[in-house]
This record gives C-alpha cells, sequence and structure tokens, in this order.
C-alpha cells in the first residue's frame, strides 16, 4: 500500500500509540477529581500542556484543548465574534479558507454579523492590496490560514500582521491545521497572531484531538459551558490519553521536521517533474511559497474521482481535494477562488506526501500514472 493522503490524515507514530495506550491504561482518573487519582491525571495533563508550549515557544497558559482542528476554529471564529462584538461585527475570513472557518463565518452571519472573503491571486495566495481596502473601522477579526489544504500554497501572513500592526482592536486567528512540521514555527505563529488552530492527527497523533493557542490576555467566548475545564474557556472533561499523545507527536514531528522537509521536496520534485513532461496535465501546486508535501494537478477531461479509483485499484491512496468535502463531489473551492474554469477544477486530485513515504513509492506511483494516462487518451480533451 502507498499513502499519499497525508493532509487528510497521518499515521500515528508508534511511539504516539504507546503513549496513549500507557496513559489511558495506568492514568485514568478524571483530572478534575479531588483524590489522587485525579491529581496524578492532571500532573500528565498539565505536563503535556506544558510540552506543547515549550515545542511551539508560548505559554502553557496560552494553549487549550479541543476536540481537533474543527472545534478550534469553530471556538475561534464564533467565540472571538462574540467577545468582540460590541467593538463592531464586521470579519474577514480568505476565500480559501477550510470549511470550519467559512462555514463558522457563514453562520455568524444569520447571527447578525458582516462578513467578507478576502480574494486571492490566480496563483492561491491572499490578495494583501484587496485585504486592506476590505478592513473597516468595525472590523473585530481576520482569519487567514497558515498552509491551504488543497494546494499547499503557504499564505502571507507576515504581510499580513504587518497590515495589522497598528490595528490592535482586530483579532487575528491562523487556522495552522496543515502547518506543523510542513513550515517552521516561528513563520506562522508570529507575534501578531492572537490565535491558532491545531489538530493532532495532521501531525502523527490521534484522532479526536487539537488545541486552540490564544494569546495571553486574549479574551473569547466559551462554546461549551458545564464543569470549567479549561480555565473555564473549554468545559468537557479532557481526553487525557489523546493529549499526552499529541504532547508525544508534536515533539517527534518537530525533531525530524527539517530533515523531513528535504525529503518531501525531493520526492515532490520528481513527482512535478513527470507531471511536466505529460501534455493535458494541469498543475495547480507549485514549489515556491507551496509546502514540500502536496502537490495537486489534473488531467483535462478526466474528473478526479476516476483518477483517484483508478490508483486505488493499484492499493495507491490519493484523494481529490479537501478529505472534509471530496466526497460531496464538489470542485476544489481554493481552485474556484483561484479563478480556474469549473471543468478544470472537476479534475483536480491531490497527493499529499510524508516523511514516510519514500523514493521507491514515488517510483511505483509514476508507473502506475503512466499507465492511468495512457489510458485516458481517448478521453482528453
Amino acid at each position: 500500500m502507498i499513502f499519499f493522503d497525508n493532509a487528510a490524515t497521518t499515521r500515528p507514530y508508534t511511539e504516539v500509540l504507546r503513549t496513549y495506550q500507557e496513559v489511558a491504561e495506568k492514568i485514568f482518573g478524571n483530572p478534575s477529581s479531588l483524590h489522587r487519582l485525579g491529581s496524578q491525571s492532571t500532573r500528565i495533563l498539565e505536563a503535556s500542556r506544558k510540552q506543547i508550549a515549550d515545542l511551539i515557544e508560548v505559554s502553557s497558559d496560552e494553549i487549550f484543548f479541543t476536540s481537533g482542528g474543527t472545534e478550534a476554529d469553530n471556538w475561534a471564529i464564533k467565540g472571538i465574534a462574540f467577545e468582540k462584538r460590541q467593538y463592531g461585527k464586521h470579519i474577514l475570513v480568505s476565500a480559501i479558507e477550510h470549511p470550519a472557518v467559512k462555514a463558522s463565518a457563514k453562520w455568524l452571519t444569520k447571527q447578525g454579523f458582516e462578513v467578507d472573503e478576502i480574494p486571492v491571486t490566480k496563483e492561491g495566495f491572499v490578495d494583501v492590496e484587496a485585504f486592506k481596502q476590505l478592513l473597516r473601522q468595525d472590523t473585530i477579526l481576520v482569519s487567514v490560514m497558515a498552509v491551504n489544504n488543497e494546494i499547499g500554497s503557504v499564505q502571507p501572513l507576515e504581510a499580513i500582521a504587518t497590515v495589522l500592526k497598528d490595528k490592535p482592536t482586530v483579532s487575528f486567528h491562523v487556522d495552522a491545521v496543515q502547518a506543523i512540521g510542513k513550515i517552521k514555527v516561528e513563520d506562522f505563529l508570529l507575534d501578531r497572531v492572537d490565535f491558532a488552530s491545531f489538530s493532532s492527527h495532521k501531525f502523527h497523533g490521534v484522532r479526536g484531538v487539537g488545541f486552540l493557542y490564544k494569546k495571553a490576555g486574549k479574551k473569547i467566548s466559551p462554546l461549551l459551558s458545564g464543569g470549567g475545564q479549561e480555565s473555564d474557556l473549554r468545559s468537557t472533561t479532557e481526553n487525557l490519553a489523546g493529549i499526552a499523545a499529541t504532547a508525544k507527536a508534536l515533539r517527534l514531528t518537530l525533531d525530524k521536521a527539517e530533515v523531513a522537509h528535504h525529503k518531501m521536496a525531493k520526492m515532490k520534485q520528481v513527482i512535478l517533474s513527470e507531471l511536466e513532461q505529460r501534455d493535458d496535465i494541469l498543475i495547480f501546486s507549485g514549489t515556491e511559497r507551496f509546502t514540500p508535501n502536496i502537490i495537486t494537478f489534473g488531467i483535462k477531461g478526466v474528473r478526479g474521482e476516476v483518477v483517484v479509483h483508478a490508483f486505488e485499484e493499484h492499493d495507491i491512496f490519493i484523494s481529490t481535494t479537501s478529505a472534509c468535502s471530496s466526497k460531496a463531489g464538489s470542485p476544489a473551492g481554493t481552485l474556484i477562488a483561484m479563478g480556474i474554469p469549473v471543468k478544470d477544477a472537476q479534475t483536480a486530485v491531490r497527493i499529499s506526501l510524508d516523511d514516510d513515504n519514500d523514493m521507491g513509492q514515488v517510483e511505483q506511483f509514476l508507473t502506475i500514472f503512466k499507465q492511468i494516462y495512457d489510458k485516458t487518451k481517448k478521453v482528453r480533451r
């Protein structure tokens, strides 16, 4: 089996699963309980929080655990909006955000907020000049992802942060779900960033765990009320085993990030070089200002899902676009926002590499690609 769908999810590291099992079996007390087992769980919880904070160079009291990236995004968008609504009701999100952000923003319009989308260039980068024009006196929130999940474009966060430098009343949220291990932490967790969302299973952790970075002093309304966990901002009993596993996964991923980056970049270049030699191939992902792990392309005239299933017959797993929307059968929202014609966007498939992959798998992928490409000759326009 060749798994080239790592932007959808990654295989948990063996060490991560070992940590999960050990904590689940031995440290099973509720961290909110007063007895010894509860105190033991609290120590593991806070040690994991500190390890995560240290790894991304923030303070422990700035890390809040969630059930994943979707919850972290929902909490950030809705929680900031309701916390700051007395100061304004205007929100800006980029046109290529993950559905967790865009759907949350759309929901807010039904609650009386006004949302504008920041357009992107034809290459898939937020248009900073257009962003400047969209900012208003009553803007309270700007949300822009660090790395686009569909094509891998690294967004100009530093330029956006510069625009917001003299606008302290505007909260800046970054969806960093696809960033860990792909770009340097300091390149997306900038001083001007107030909130950032993360998801464990994107960096070899387990599903159902994520966290939100909230800069000290910044306020956010809770989505969940109840037992008062997470400093009374996110009530529900913490997934202790998953959180401990997340801390382990983050350390292992960042420890090998530089080596993994070079490895993925080489594999990506080999695949791109082959694609570029073929007629009727549309390439939507570049190399400059793109992550080393994502390649999005299409075979003209062939729908993406057809190509996905053709590879699956050879035990090679890729995807159309975002895993969260691929089953809907709609073209990649990012490509449409870039101005790509619908008929071309519908051909898009995404390869997403990982350090787990190797050049032998790339060679096998390309062998099968050539077979599939040749078989599509009659339907290519």
